[in-house]
C-alpha cells in the first residue's frame, strides 16, 4: 500500500516524509488552500529530496499553467482535484492522479475512464475541493470503490485509523495531510508513526 503525503511547504517536512518511507510527498498549488505553496518554494524543497516521488494538486487550473509548474518543479506527477475533464487532462506533459470526491455522484466507470494513472477518493465537503481531514462512510462506499484501478483513499486518514482503511478498502495507496499535523504544521512524530501504522497494517 504506498503513501502519499500532502500539504508539504518546508524542507524539513518533505525530508522527514521521505525518511519515514513515504512513496510520494505532495504540493498544493491551489491558492486558496491553507496549505498552499508558492511554486519557487516548492522547487527548492524538491531539489533537497532525494528518490521520493513529487505530486503537485492542481485545482481547475489552465493546464499550460500545470505544466509550466510541474517543469519549475520538477514533478513526476500532476494531481488534478477540480472539475478538469478528460480532454483536459490528455494536455498534461506529466502522469495524472484524477481525484473525486464520493458522495458527488461518484462512479467508479467513470473514474476508470479517465486518462490517469490513479484515482484519488477523497470526501465529499460541500463547497470545499478537499483536505478538510473529514472522512466518507467507507463501509458504504467499499463495493464501488473496489471497482477502481488503482485506488487511493483520502479523506480523514490518520495513524489511528489506517489499518482499517487498508482492511475495508484494500487500496492502491492512502493520501494523507492533516493526519500528519500538529496545530497546522507537519509533525515529524505524526509522520513516523503514521508510517509505522502503515507497515503494521499493510496486507
Amino acid at each position: 500500500m504506498r503513501v502519499k503525503m500532502c500539504g508539504m511547504r518546508t524542507a524539513a517536512a518533505a525530508r522527514a516524509a521521505e525518511e519515514a518511507g513515504a512513496d510520494y510527498i505532495g504540493f498544493i498549488f491551489a491558492k486558496n488552500s491553507r496549505r498552499y505553496v508558492a511554486p519557487e518554494t516548492a522547487q527548492e524543497i524538491a531539489c533537497a529530496l532525494c528518490h521520493v516521488k513529487k505530486v503537485g494538486v492542481f485545482v481547475d487550473a489552465p493546464m499550460s499553467d500545470v505544466n509550466a509548474i510541474a517543469d519549475l518543479v520538477g514533478l513526476d506527477y500532476v494531481q488534478l482535484h477540480g472539475h478538469e475533464t478528460a480532454e483536459m487532462a490528455k494536455e498534461s506533459q506529466y502522469p495524472v492522479i484524477k481525484a473525486y470526491r464520493y458522495g458527488n455522484d461518484f462512479d467508479a466507470d467513470t473514474a476508470n475512464a479517465y486518462p490517469a494513472e490513479m484515482i484519488l477518493v477523497d470526501s465529499y465537503v460541500q463547497g470545499a475541493a478537499g483536505g478538510t481531514g473529514t472522512a466518507f462512510h467507507w463501509q458504504e462506499a467499499a463495493r464501488e470503490i473496489a471497482r477502481v484501478t488503482k485506488p487511493v483513499l483520502a479523506g480523514g486518514i490518520t495513524a489511528e485509523n489506517v489499518g482499517k482503511a487498508a482492511r475495508v478498502f484494500h487500496p492502491f495507496g492512502v493520501d494523507v495531510s492533516g493526519g500528519l499535523e500538529e496545530s497546522g504544521e507537519k509533525s515529524d512524530m505524526k509522520i513516523r508513526a503514521f508510517m509505522n501504522a502503515v507497515r503494521a497494517a499493510d496486507i
